[in-house]
């Protein structure tokens, strides 16, 4: 993590596109946040983008805008998340979900830094310095055909890895230690981790990253009068499983983001009797997208 610190300071001097490599629930916006806040750009605006949770066909209208009148619905001009980043930091998360003819585009805006707004055909101008995010192995993505290598290369100026939290050693012991100050400041309280709580921290593996830990630590919190168990937290959110009632699925407040969307992809799936066209279409997603994630699961 020291390492990560002294890259981050470096590369935020200057204007070089960063992207950052790690699993879900590391941290990579809080970092890509520490980038725009310790460079020139502080003043202006920070942008934090999930393309994973835009649909596919509106995706060119979110990051670019559109004129009025451009489709049905377009009552008015709307600016895009480019616009709305200029003189300031995009910060484009889960970048391999974006469909690749949107990656076409990218690469023509951080080439020439302009852009048209869907429906317009007068170019725009912008001043953006872009980090971009991905959770996935970025030569797997590429072969995948999830990332343009092309995309890749100009992406990854500076390539930055996020280690997953089970790396960080005593880290994750100060990092709930400093969860739970908070939590106190806040609450006015003085609750305490037990012993054994302690132990499980520092054995347990963490695979939902730091989110999960600071997830844990709430709930055994909120649970907790004046001393926290963590172990008994952990057993519950380690048996709390999906849950499928009528139509819905019902999470465990904690899940993971990827294991949410795999349950949330195969309940989809058996609800459209394993018709992948519907299915793509209700979550918002090309069909190669799902092939590609069917593939994994």
């Amino acid at each position: 993590m020291e390492q990560l610190h002294q890259q981050v300071e470096r590369v935020a001097s200057t204007d070089a596109t960063v992207l950052l490599v790690g699993e879900s629930g590391t941290g990579k916006e809080l970092i890509a946040n520490a980038i725009h806040h310790a460079s020139a750009r502080r003043d202006e605006t920070f942008v934090a983008v999930n393309c994973g949770a835009i649909p596919a066909h509106l995706i060119e209208a979110a990051l670019f805008g559109h004129e009025k009148g451009s489709f049905t619905g377009a009552s008015r001009q709307h600016i895009g998340y480019f616009e709305h980043a200029s003189r300031g930091t995009l910060f484009l998360d889960e970048i391999t979900e974006m469909p690749v003819d949107m990656q076409v585009k990218l690469l023509r805006v951080l080439e020439a830094g302009t852009f048209l707004r869907v429906g317009g055909d007068e170019e725009v101008k912008v001043d953006v310095r872009l980090v971009a995010a991905t959770n996935r192995d970025l030569d797997t993505a590429v072969k995948q055909g999830n990332l343009r290598e092309d995309l890749m290369y100009r992406l990854a100026v500076f390539p930055v890895r996020v280690p997953p939290l089970r790396e960080r050693g005593s880290d994750i012991e100060m990092l709930a230690l400093h969860f739970l100050e908070a939590l106190n400041e806040k609450e006015g309280t003085q609750k305490v981790f037990s012993r054994n709580s302690l132990d499980v921290i520092r054995s347990y593996s963490w695979p939902g990253n730091v989110r999960e830990l600071k997830n844990v630590v709430q709930r055994a919190f909120i649970l907790a009068t004046d001393t926290l168990d963590i172990e008994e937290c952990i057993s519950d959110l380690a048996a709390k499983k999906p849950t499928v009632h009528e139509g819905y699925l019902n999470f465990f407040v904690g899940t993971p983001l990827a294991d949410a969307q795999k349950e949330i992809i195969l309940a989809t799936l058996k609800h459209y009797s394993g018709n992948k066209r519907l299915t793509a279409e209700a979550l918002g997603i090309s069909l190669k997208t799902l092939y590609n994630r069917l593939k994994e699961y």
